[in-house]
């Protein structure tokens, strides 16, 4: 059977902290002063075990020095619950219910450096140290040795102290995960609040060798005689130091370097992400969690990667703008009637000039045409909606909304016209209609594939529109319904003769810019 050791160890240490944080809400962070107090106690019982292996104490000798020791870390925790609560105080008011978007960001980056602000209160070391030294005279006095002695202790007191507070970070660090999880479902997905923090390397390299050099501490004792003096304890303490200077310190700079190397190559290669490079990987350089998140970066940026070439293949058959509400809100883009300008462009003769032309050169010129006057179109906030063989329909105020689509339109149409009279598609010559109303808007299709599509009399009419410019002779011919929708713009307009539409009973009144008419 195999077991999942690193879910039951993360379980058996997470679990706590978040059945408090459940039970007790805002009143977390006064349990979390309590437990401040505590890990003093804890820690002070640590070392009274490793004071008992070196020197011979009587039961009350052992009782009076337990309860001066206790009392600095006791004095000590207090204080620190006190700057604790302080600090936490815009935490305990988001949880109590100011919730505004400013509020949660300040709260969360206030959470988030919670730990550390303990741990920079210089007042929190004066109040070890003092306790340290009271704990160590009181033990030099039980002993009948002189005070001065005492300084041979105060290292290992100290060190002690030292651990507690090291204690205390990882533990306020790992308590305050629920309460940076409850914030985080209320931060904006693109928020990046003030990191104030200790790097992983900086946590190894203290952590490391506190265990270490505990841990020599109490292998020295269990070897050695006890005594009544402080030399042999004095000296235990002095070889320990060493030894974790020596090997232990050396050890966590490896490992440090080992766990948070590859950590910051992955938050590099992120913020390259970030600014939009998809080709960026990280080297998966061991077989261990770090590798694992190495490789699954790598495949979620190939993944990243494969999406931005099918947006870009998917952009090359559709209107960008079409492309980035589909991406936004899916390929069900409901119905909707709406007030738009249409324009429809078609090239006159092409079906004999199609006849005559071979099908590779047919496909070329219309491409060289579309590659003009779809930039024309975009430019003016259109979209090149359908491309019917040598015809295009462009339809502005749809996709993206615009109040002054008619004047978007004809800017468009009389912009194509002059592209192509100076020779922008070649030999070719263009109609141009363009007709506003209210069309209906939206995706239809089945089996799979769906396409954005306007319905309606306007769609039909700009169609033959733009034939009765070869009846005219105009480049551009807009409808009596556009004229009037471009306001004053409209004086730049003369009326053509009514021209009988096909599939209209009345009369269309057509005008053309003053500009083009011929």
């Amino acid at each position: 059977m195999n077991v999942n050791w690193r879910g039951l160890t993360r379980g058996f240490f997470e679990r706590p902290p978040r059945v408090l944080y459940r039970r007790t809400g805002p009143r977390y962070f006064d349990a979390a002063a309590v437990v401040v107090v505590l890990n003093g106690v804890v820690v002070a019982g640590f070392g009274l075990v490793a004071l008992v292996l070196y020197v011979d104490l009587h039961a009350a000798e052992l009782a009076l020095f337990a309860a001066c020791s206790a009392a600095g870390f006791v004095v000590e925790g207090l204080l620190a619950g006190v700057y604790l609560r302080r600090a936490a105080q815009p935490v305990r008011s988001w949880l109590a219910g100011e919730r505004g978007h400013e509020a949660t960001l300040q709260t969360w980056a206030a959470a988030a450096r919670l730990a550390l602000a303990i741990l920079r209160r210089p007042s929190l070391y004066a109040i070890g140290a003092v306790g340290a030294a009271a704990a160590d005279l009181v033990l030099a006095a039980l002993l009948d040795r002189p005070a001065y002695e005492a300084a041979l202790l105060f290292p290992m007191s100290y060190l002690l102290y030292l651990s507690s507070v090291i204690l205390r970070y990882l533990a306020l660090e790992l308590g305050i995960r629920p309460v940076l999880e409850d914030i985080g479902q209320s931060l904006p997905v693109a928020a990046r609040p003030d990191f104030a923090r200790v790097s992983l390397h900086g946590r190894l390299l203290a952590t490391v060798p506190m265990v270490t050099w505990g841990a020599s501490i109490i292998v020295a004792g269990l070897v050695t005689h006890n005594s009544r003096d402080f030399d042999t304890i004095g000296l235990a303490s002095v070889v320990a130091v060493g030894v974790t200077a020596a090997i232990s310190i050396w050890l966590s700079l490896v490992l440090a370097d080992a766990v948070s190397g590859p950590i910051i190559d992955l938050r590099d290669a992120t913020r390259r992400v970030g600014a939009g490079d998809l080709g960026v990987r990280v080297p998966v350089v061991s077989t261990d969690e770090t590798g694992e998140l190495a490789a699954s970066f790598n495949a979620m940026v190939a993944g990243l990667g494969e999406r931005e070439q099918l947006r870009e293949a998917f952009g090359a058959f559709v209107d960008p703008a079409l492309t980035e509400r589909v991406l936004a809100e899916g390929t069900d883009l409901r119905g909707e009637v709406l007030e738009v300008s249409l324009l429809f462009l078609d090239v006159r003769g092409f079906t004999a000039v199609a006849e005559s032309t071979g099908a590779h050169e047919v496909v070329a010129r219309l491409n060289a045409l579309y590659e003009g006057v779809v930039p024309v179109i975009l430019s003016h906030g259109g979209h090149a909606n359908k491309f019917i063989g040598d015809g295009l329909l462009a339809v502005f105020g749809a996709p993206e909304r615009h109040a002054d689509h008619a004047p978007r339109a004809v800017a468009a149409a009389r912009e194509i016209a002059q592209l192509v009279r100076q020779g922008g598609a070649g030999d070719l010559e263009v109609g141009v209609g363009v007709n506003s109303g209210r069309v209906v808007v939206g995706t239809i299709g089945g089996g799979g594939r769906r396409d954005f599509t306007v319905i309606g009399d306007p769609v039909n009419t700009v169609a033959r529109v733009e034939a009765a410019t070869r009846l005219t002779g105009d480049d551009v011919l807009i409808t009596e319904t556009t004229l009037r929708a471009l306001g004053a713009d409209s004086d730049d307009f003369e009326e053509r003769p009514g021209v009988p539409l096909k599939g209209k009973t009345a009369t269309v009144r057509l005008y053309a810019p003053r500009i083009t008419g011929s």
